[in-house]
């Protein structure tokens, strides 16, 4: 069994909301168990979409990253690429630049803050944006010795509800967390304070639909509710 008190876990999420929809459960197991997480996110600008307004705004999706943020008591926070020059078009940047930016090259890389667990997206989604922050995470976290630079001991990638829309094969979910009840409230609560982005049923950040998966995904490994997860690496 893992002792989720003593982890230190990253959660690299390419936007505001993405951590909270792949494993916001487990965030908030780890943090009532007395763990830490930290959650880097790559990116945030202004987003057309199809929201009673239309868009959303940089400051504004800012000010509510700084809600979860206290709702949680998340340990640490950055974004790295703020603008709307990066928000949707990481595809276009050197994956050098992101990989530089997970493994050192800012305050929450793996150098910092030596996580014992790192959780990236799903590298098969349909959004640029998540695959290419997924292929730069695992360049980051290639295999090397220890004594030469930081190596968690857990790497996981999060799903999200439309992740398999891609048309690829969808990566195996091998890595089943139990959550509570209370986890799942949370999740949910914490997923509404991202008020421009939170939607009604029958849309894939739904609250209807994260229940569902967190329930398919308990029965799938014999607990009541669960998130469920690609495992890259687990070393004893």
């Amino acid at each position: 069994m893992i002792n989720w008190s003593e982890q230190r876990l990253l959660v690299v999420a390419p936007h505001p909301d993405d951590e909270l929809l792949g494993c916001g459960g487990l965030i908030n197991m780890v943090k009532r168990s007395g763990g830490q997480v930290y959650v880097l996110f790559v990116t945030v600008g202004d987003t057309r979409d199809y929201s009673q307004t239309g868009h959303s705004t940089a400051s504004e999706r800012e000010r509510e990253i700084e809600e979860v943020v206290k709702h949680f008591g998340l340990d640490g926070h950055h974004i790295a690429l703020s603008g709307s020059e990066y928000h949707l078009r990481l595809d276009h940047l050197p994956r050098q630049r992101l990989i530089d930016l997970i493994e050192r090259d800012c305050p929450l890389s793996l150098a910092e803050i030596h996580p014992s667990a790192v959780l990236l997206p799903e590298i098969t989604s349909y959004n640029q944006d998540h695959k290419a922050v997924a292929h730069a995470g695992i360049t980051a976290l290639r295999p090397s010795p220890r004594n030469e630079r930081h190596q968690p001991h857990m790497i996981l990638m999060y799903e999200e509800v439309a992740d398999g829309w891609s048309g690829e094969s969808i990566s195996p979910r091998n890595f089943y967390v139990g959550i509570e009840p209370t986890d799942l409230d949370q999740k949910m609560e914490g997923l509404r304070l991202y008020a421009s982005q939170w939607r009604t049923h029958p849309h894939t950040r739904s609250e209807e639909a994260l229940r569902g998966l967190a329930a398919v995904r308990g029965v799938q490994c014999g607990e009541p509710l669960a998130e469920a997860f690609n495992c890259l690496r687990f070393t004893a």
